[in-house]
């Protein structure tokens, strides 16, 4: 091997040295400079950086309204929006306030406001202006500390303003420029100066030596014929001057082709040979040459110093296309992918998640396509393995095609490839449908309609999750030029796996959801009970997620008294409704102890309390937090509504006349917290006086304030006369959307009144001769209401509330009668001794009053108020036979 002489890499030119010595100088210029500049702006700027810091911060120190901001209850939320405006404005890097502990009010990073203030406050809080450089949030700071003092001198509070180095140094980096910028316009003097100077050496001489031109010439030909792309030329009269040995190959050129015209050279193609003579220019045209597509670019040449003609680049494409074609496939199957897995399971719902399978893969991957889903899958259900399915889901490139429609149900004949893949989960390919017999046995007629069609090939996948077949897809080719192959079966599985999770997500959803319908609807009230002190109306509208734990209620007292109930369990789901049926029928059991508003929710909230301790010590365990509820009890005896809340909205209450207020109800803590007492309101109501309970899905929305909610309900409800049933879909129809996010209960109550009508009450004097008096005055009033069948029963059971009262209470005695769905006997004294029922032997001369009074009413209980208790019992009103049966069953009984 010859040695190659070694090339000198340094300038060996005049003009290159000079050029050398140039670039030094002017290097060493740039570079003084820009020290003389980093050395003056570092004490300009930091100078600059305390004078403006002292200023901002004393300037914001005395802003009108600062000492009010920092005395209000939340500075930070008036104080953060104005330091950072003023920030901005002033071209500092922050402005921190804070009080005199150094607890930050403001920051430009929002996350530091609360946290202890990086720096020097002592002297500040003595009065002082402190200017000092910390290492800060923002990093290395310039920052003043100045106090901010009251009328009186005192320091309440401190404001903090600086500019971080960077900040301070930014000024001097935007000089750099003009500097760099002067050192390469000088370099490019120098430069051109050189450039001058060389190409007038090199008109005087070459420079290149023999050897150097020899190796330029032997370095040019390796890379000529060393690429993988031809390269001609052509002379101006036609004449093939070079090709290289790619070009050679691709043109099956002659070896000594070169000096012939291009027109009379064997085997190449006319029209090649006529583009390659025209010297026109040409990009990526292809010429079709033998068996390859060649890609030709070519370019005139017009050289001032050399020959004219043409150059052209030649290269191979065939191979190309081909990639580029079968790129182009998995690009489109990526697509399709894709597509699928954005568009199929955008709902919850079986058939919506079917047909999305069936529109996904129409026109891109098949003429037609069928989805068949097992008829439990529909109902939530686990497939029950027989081979009925329902088509759920029909997407096609025309309407009259002959496929089963929707909504059929299908049985597959076991020769099918359906039935094969639902007993196997494997998928198949049939080719051609005219040459399948197993196939058309499913429905010979409609095999041959389907075949005439023009459908001539199908690929059936069954949707399988948890290795559970659901059902089965299929795939129809009609219009497309070749039938399904082998290598589409993988897209195909690709397709419907992808919707099978789907399919089988949204029915374990339906199924869920079905339940927790099931169930709240069974704890909910299905009809409202028989009462006559309130004309009720009621809506419940589950949240668009699903079942809440909303729940109302309407439970009628002795007395002709009813509780409205409104409640709200926060969260959706089982968990949720499963808790409101406790929570109501906890309502109902205490109800029946006939207790004020505010006991009840004491109870309520122990209740609570037991169930969130009794869940939290459980593994797994959802703890219940979050329970609210609004109690009241009308009397339309007194016209007295009674009512209290523990964590829930205030009722509406609509008169007569349409005025709609919001009682100011003492508004407890939610339920389960515990340690507080509920407090109770007591309103008079006129007859015709609505009460409207609701839950907070009424009047809350994500883009809605509550306080815009309550005016738009009050708004509402100000129509005087409207029935409680018309005003419930009014405020529907006002406030909701069309897919609420939380649940909504909405409960009306309009007042009624009992007048002297139906209701007698007296005072009895605390003597035993006023026991007759009493018997008297009702057999009398009995006797004006026209039920003198209930007086004998009615007799014995005041003689003996009477007698008790007398006996063993105190204070004033007062007797009500009121008739009602039932009669009620009502016997109030000032005593709080709760009476007992007990059976009494047979010797005994007493003991047997509250039995008695027990057999004769159907119900009898003891309620307490303020100035003592009321014993009462209730009778039905009587039917054909009277009381007859009931004096039957007493004197049946042994009481003797």
């Amino acid at each position: 091997m010859t040695a190659q002489p070694r090339i000198d890499k340094r300038p060996r030119s005049v003009a290159g040295q000079v050029f050398l010595l140039q670039v030094v100088v002017v290097v060493l210029l740039v570079l003084g400079a820009v020290l003389a500049l980093l050395l003056q702006s570092r004490h300009d700027g930091d100078r600059e950086a305390r004078t403006r810091s002292i200023a901002v911060a004393e300037t914001f120190a005395q802003t009108p309204g600062l000492l009010a901001a920092l005395e209000s209850p939340d500075p930070a939320r008036v104080l953060q929006p104005i330091t950072e405006e003023t920030r901005k404005a002033a071209g500092v890097d922050f402005i921190v306030v804070m009080d005199t502990k150094g607890i930050r009010y403001t920051h430009p990073q929002p996350e530091r406001i609360g946290k202890r203030f990086v720096g020097t406050i002592e002297p500040s809080l003595a009065g002082e202006v402190i200017v000092e450089s910390v290492d800060g949030p923002l990093g290395q700071e310039v920052q003043a500390v100045v106090p901010v003092t009251a009328p009186n001198g005192s320091v309440v509070g401190l404001v903090s303003a600086g500019l971080t180095v960077e900040s301070v140094t930014g000024a001097v980096y935007q000089q750099l420029p003009v500097i760099l910028g002067a050192g390469a316009a000088a370099l490019a003097l120098a430069m051109a100066g050189t450039a001058l100077a060389a190409r007038r050496l090199k008109r005087q001489t070459h420079l290149l030596g023999p050897a150097e031109l020899a190796r330029m010439y032997e370095h040019h030909d390796a890379v000529l014929h060393a690429v993988r792309e031809g390269v001609v030329i052509i002379g101006d009269d036609g004449r093939l001057v070079l090709a290289n040995d790619e070009a050679r190959r691709l043109l099956e050129l002659d070896p000594d082709c070169e000096g012939q015209r291009v027109a009379d050279l064997p085997g190449l193609d006319a029209a090649t040979a006529d583009l390659l003579a025209s010297g026109r220019a040409a990009t990526d045209e292809v010429q079709a040459a033998a068996d390859r597509l060649l890609v030709v670019n070519q370019r005139p040449t017009h050289g001032s110093a050399g020959p004219t003609g043409a150059v052209a680049t030649i290269r191979d494409s065939t191979e190309l296309q081909a990639l580029t074609g079968r790129a182009e496939i998995a690009r489109t199957r990526l697509k399709l992918l894709y597509d699928a897995g954005v568009g199929i399971g955008s709902t919850l719902d079986v058939r919506r998640t079917a047909q999305e399978l069936a529109d996904v893969a129409v026109p891109r991957f098949a003429d037609f396509v069928t989805v068949d889903i097992a008829d439990p899958v529909l109902h939530g259900e686990e497939p029950n393995g027989g081979g009925t399915m329902r088509r759920t889901g029909v997407s096609g490139i025309r309407d009259d095609h002959p496929l089963y429609p929707l909504d059929r149900l299908i049985m597959f004949v076991p020769s099918t490839p359906q039935a094969r893949g639902l007993g196997s989960g494997r998928a198949e390919v049939v080719t051609d449908l005219s040459q399948a017999p197993g196939w058309q046995a499913q429905d010979p007629v409609r095999a041959k309609e389907i075949v005439e069609y023009g459908i001539h090939s199908l690929i059936t996948v069954p949707l399988q999750a948890r290795g559970v077949v659901l059902g089965v897809a299929n795939f129809w080719r009609s219009q497309k030029p070749g039938a399904f192959e082998e290598e589409d079966l993988s897209l195909a599985e690709e397709l419907v796996a992808r919707a099978a999770v789907s399919v089988d997500n949204a029915r374990r959803y339906t199924r869920e959801h079905a339940l927790a319908v099931t169930l709240q609807r069974s704890l909910l009230p299905r009809t409202l009970p028989e009462q006559s002190a309130v004309e009720v109306a009621h809506r419940y509208l589950p949240a668009q997620s699903g079942v809440g734990g909303d729940w109302f209620d309407v439970i009628p007292l002795p007395g002709s008294r009813v509780a409205l109930v409104v409640g709200d369990v926060v969260g959706h789901g089982l968990h949720a409704a499963a808790t409101m049926g406790r929570l109501r029928t906890a309502v109902h059991n205490f109800s029946t102890l006939d207790l004020p508003p505010e006991e009840i929710l004491g109870h309520l909230d122990d209740l609570v309390g037991g169930i969130d301790q009794d869940e939290s010590n459980c593994d797994g365990g959802q703890e219940m937090t979050g329970a609210t509820c609004l109690y009241a009890i009308y009397d339309p005896v007194s016209r007295r509504c009674t009512m209290a809340r523990a964590g829930h909205l205030p009722p509406a209450v609509v008169r007569p006349d349409g005025t709609v207020e919001f009682p100011d109800l003492p508004a407890g803590p939610p339920l389960g917290l515990g340690g507080m007492p509920f407090e109770a309101a007591e309103l008079e109501l006129a007859e015709g006086t609505q009460l409207v309970l609701y839950t907070d899905g009424l009047i809350e929305e994500r883009g809605r304030d509550i306080d815009v909610g309550i005016e738009e309900l009050r708004r509402v409800l100000a129509h005087p006369g409207r029935p409680p049933e018309e005003s419930c879909q009014a405020v529907l129809s006002a406030l909701l959307p069309a897919r609420p996010k939380d649940d909504v209960a909405l409960l009306i109550a309009r007042a009624r009144v009992f007048g002297p009508d139906r209701v007698a009450e007296w005072d009895v004097p605390r003597e035993p001769s006023a026991v007759a008096g009493t018997r008297a005055a009702a057999a009398a009033q009995l006797d004006e209401w026209g039920l003198s069948e209930l007086a004998f029963s009615t007799e014995l059971i005041l003689s003996e509330l009477v007698t008790n009262a007398i006996r063993y209470g105190s204070g004033a005695i007062r007797v009500r009668l009121v008739n009602d769905h039932g009669l009620t006997c009502e016997v109030a004294d000032g005593s709080s001794t709760s009476p007992h029922l007990r059976y009494a032997a047979t010797m005994d001369e007493g003991g047997r009053g509250l039995f008695l009074v027990a057999k004769m009413a159907e119900r009898w209980g003891t309620r307490y108020t303020a100035e003592g208790k009321i014993i009462w019992a209730q009778q039905a009103l009587p039917g054909p036979n009277g009381d007859s049966e009931a004096l039957l069953d007493l004197f049946d009984t042994e009481i003797m």
